[in-house]
């Protein structure tokens, strides 16, 4: 099974692109699962049918659903949230202020991923497309896993032996109900469903991020900060997508200013991601939705290619930040034709004729580049003293 994930900054048209790819691949005779785990929901939009929590057939092979994120949070989490809701009115009633104060940013995002999960381990798929929520919900979605289960591991084990044998003593003088074996049954299977999701979402075989992008700068940006992040955490994005692209004839006369402007973003985009495929996609003369049109698309983007596959897969960004190093992976460059410059918080690459830029990361931001060396086919960049403003 191939799980294949579209990602990008909001109104990039990553749900018309994950649909074109589902009808493509559908089209192959593959049975194809495509889901949405965004909360503002558009994949009944894009097919122009009524699509809901459970799977409904859209045409032969291929299948939609767009996750129930009230659903999905009672069954990772119903206990849980029960003993929470009773602390919270302990000293008053319930009331919708209760309920709110119950959502915690990026959970539901969350339990929407324990979706994928689920239908990847009932093997009635042979891929499963999910158009995700856009680019920064992505990303903090994606490191809840490794977060919070090794908080969990941690505190769980000495939580729960504490409630066996202090717990009624505790209950009884302050008057604060402990929590029930069956909450602590909901933390361990939240655990183990993170575990699984975690280990699933690095298996590079089998996962494949593609950022969708548009050649504005703006948008360039946050897709540039998507793609390293998503590779620094050892996620594998096989592709770019660039979508509304202007044709040529389009861009006469009045939108004649906007042909420079679209072509910068584009040459921005081939030094930002040069080591991945790119999928170029112009501008429809009409909306992309309905069966026929996603079919057509999907046909254009990867004409005479089999979009299942893993389109890319290798290591290009590792950091250690205790040594204050990152590494980038340069094939075939040398020394010799290695041009390094550093603007602040982005660095700029320069092989030849080639250029890369990109963000520096987290970890290493604010800090001047001290010396780099290449190492098995890696640039490695040694940062040292913090940059003044």
């Amino acid at each position: 099974m191939r799980i294949i994930i579209y990602t990008g900054k909001g109104g990039v048209g990553k749900t018309s692109m994950a649909a074109a790819t589902a009808c493509k691949i559908a089209g192959s005779g593959k049975r194809v699962m495509i889901m949405s785990t965004d909360q503002a929901h558009s994949l009944g939009d894009a097919f122009d049918c009524h699509i809901g929590s459970e799977p409904t057939l859209i045409t032969e092979n291929l299948y939609a659903l767009e996750t129930d994120t009230v659903a999905e949070s009672e069954k990772s989490w119903g206990n849980l949230k029960d003993y929470f809701k009773r602390l919270l009115t302990l000293k008053g009633g319930s009331g919708i202020e209760t309920e709110e104060l119950l959502v915690f940013p990026g959970l539901e995002e969350l339990f929407s991923m324990f979706k994928i999960l689920e239908l990847y381990e009932s093997g009635r798929y042979d891929i499963i497309i999910v158009d995700c929520a856009p680019t920064g919900e992505t990303l903090s979605l994606l490191r809840y896993p490794e977060r919070f289960a090794g908080l969990m591991e941690k505190v769980l084990p000495m939580k729960k032996a504490g409630v066996k044998t202090v717990g009624p003593a505790v209950e009884a003088m302050t008057k604060i109900p402990m929590p029930d074996m069956n909450v602590f049954d909901d933390i361990e299977r939240l655990m183990d469903k993170m575990g699984r999701l975690q280990e699933l979402m690095l298996n590079k075989d089998i996962v494949s991020l593609r950022v969708v992008t548009t050649p504005e700068k703006i948008v360039i940006k946050e897709a540039e900060r998507n793609f390293t992040c998503l590779y620094l955490y050892h996620y594998n994005v096989d592709a770019v997508i660039v979508n509304h692209i202007y044709p040529d004839r389009a861009m006469e006369g009045y939108f004649g200013k906007w042909m420079q402007l679209q072509q910068e973003g584009l040459d921005k985009i081939k030094e930002s991601f040069s080591e991945v495929p790119k999928f170029y996609v112009e501008l429809q003369s009409g909306e992309i939705r309905t069966l026929d049109v996603l079919k057509k698309v999907g046909d254009m983007i990867f004409d005479g290619l089999n979009p299942d596959e893993v389109l890319f897969k290798q290591e290009i960004y590792r950091t250690d930040t205790d040594k204050k190093i990152l590494s980038i992976y340069l094939p075939f460059a040398s020394k010799d034709e290695l041009i390094l410059e550093q603007e602040k918080g982005e660095i700029s690459v320069g092989v030849k004729n080639e250029r890369r830029r990109f963000p520096i990361p987290a970890g290493l931001s604010g800090l001047n580049i001290a010396g780099a060396a290449f190492e098995d086919g890696y640039l490695n960049i040694r940062f040292g003293e913090e940059y003044d403003d």
